[in-house]
């Protein structure tokens, strides 16, 4: 079965993503070969900048928080992906590596080239 990651972290990120997430959800339950792990970065972290937007579009916990928090774009940017490779590193430890990677960017824009080196 091939994983997929779905990263997000920004409010307009979690609007993008829910239709995905119910693709995705659909296309398990016609026998679909994908499953998939919800990463959020952490840079919205509380109730008003995240939590409700999981609420208002069904959008299920996060499998993983980066929690990186406040900070400039290169802070954060970094941050993410330092996590991310631990994430990474991890899962291959445990035989779970992940085939397909979605990141949803905008405004901030972080360069998607991050996480493909990251994710390499």
């Amino acid at each position: 079965m091939k994983r997929i990651d779905l990263i997000a972290g920004a409010r307009h990120n979690f609007i993008k993503i829910a239709p995905i997430i119910d693709a995705l959800n659909a296309a398990e339950t016609r026998g679909g070969s994908f499953r998939f792990r919800l990463i959020h970065t952490g840079q919205h972290y509380d109730r008003v900048m995240s939590g409700s937007f999981f609420e208002e579009l069904s959008i299920p916990d996060p499998d993983i928080n980066l929690e990186v928090g406040s900070g400039t774009q290169a802070e954060q940017t970094a941050a993410i992906m330092v996590a991310y490779e631990k994430v990474l590193l991890k899962g291959k430890s445990e035989h779970e590596a992940c085939k397909i990677l979605i990141v949803l960017i905008g405004p901030p824009m972080y360069s998607q080239s991050h996480f493909s080196c990251a994710a390499q």
